[in-house]
């Protein structure tokens, strides 16, 4: 699961904060990426029981980004995504990578957070941070032999931007490629570009908020990684979480996104008997 819960100091915050954890407890993701959290947050799902990865950098509000899984992280890396000078004005912008190492039939999983700078008009910092991102997550999946790949997270670009092309594996940038398959396209072909937004102004916290003139946009993804073969894992489905409001209360003005995820059939790159 990925979402972008806005950060507490806006919209009465404490009320949001309560509903999203009562909410957290019945979806009961394996795996979990929350941006606009605080140290405050990051500490109470510490707390609840998760064991949590920290983006590298806070902003100068307290407001950051946070990994966190019921599985305890085998080995971690992170990069701080500083890819221009720009970046510096994007305060908690960054990566971050940990091994899950699961039991079969999933085998190790390395999961990686990633949190691009956020303004529109900054598509070329997009570009060079998920260059970084994706470079980070090869190096690491070799380095751990980690079977699986899995990139999610508030990406601050639409399906048709280059960054997200470039992690999907529709082009190139800077004379690498990767390949990574798109859970919300996997389980929702017949739109797999357009549907499902995670951020419009149909959310009243949107046109409350500092982009009120926003056209709606999927921002958020959960992309799993290929080998030659195409994906390593099934998406059986995903859906927008937190939507409506719940009992009376928006919790953020991003939607979340969930996936479920399911070892193939058999292993791709060979056939079935």
């Amino acid at each position: 699961m990925t979402m972008n819960v806005l950060a507490p100091e806006y919209a009465d915050g404490a009320g949001r904060r309560a509903v999203l954890a009562r909410e957290l407890a019945g979806l009961a993701p394996d795996v979990l990426a929350l941006q606009e959290v605080t140290r405050a947050d990051v500490a109470a799902l510490a707390g609840d029981g998760w064991h949590v990865l920290p983006h590298p950098r806070y902003g100068s509000d307290g407001v950051g980004a946070v990994l966190a899984a019921r599985t305890p992280f085998a080995a971690v890396a992170a990069d701080p995504l500083t890819v221009s000078d720009r970046t510096a004005r994007t305060e908690w912008c960054g990566v971050v990578a940990a091994l899950l190492p699961l039991p079969e039939p999933f085998g190790p999983l390395l999961v990686g957070h990633h949190k691009p700078s956020w303004p529109y008009g900054w598509e070329l910092e997009r570009e060079q941070q998920a260059l970084v991102t994706a470079r980070l997550l090869a190096e690491r999946a070799e380095e751990h032999s980690a079977r699986h790949t899995l990139l999610l997270g508030d990406f601050d670009a639409t399906p048709d931007a280059a960054s997200i092309r470039f992690l999907r594996g529709f082009q190139s940038l800077d004379g690498t490629s990767v390949c990574y398959q798109d859970a919300w396209a996997s389980a929702h072909p017949e739109g797999a570009s357009g549907p499902g937004p995670t951020f419009t102004p149909e959310n009243p916290l949107v046109r409350r908020g500092d982009m009120p003139e926003a056209a709606e946009r999927r921002l958020d993804y959960i992309l799993v990684g290929c080998g030659p073969h195409g994906p390593t894992l099934h998406v059986t489905g995903c859906r927008r979480v937190m939507v409506e409001p719940v009992d009376g209360v928006q919790v953020s003005d991003h939607y979340g996104l969930v996936a479920d995820l399911v070892p193939p059939d058999h292993p791709p790159g060979a056939w079935a008997d």
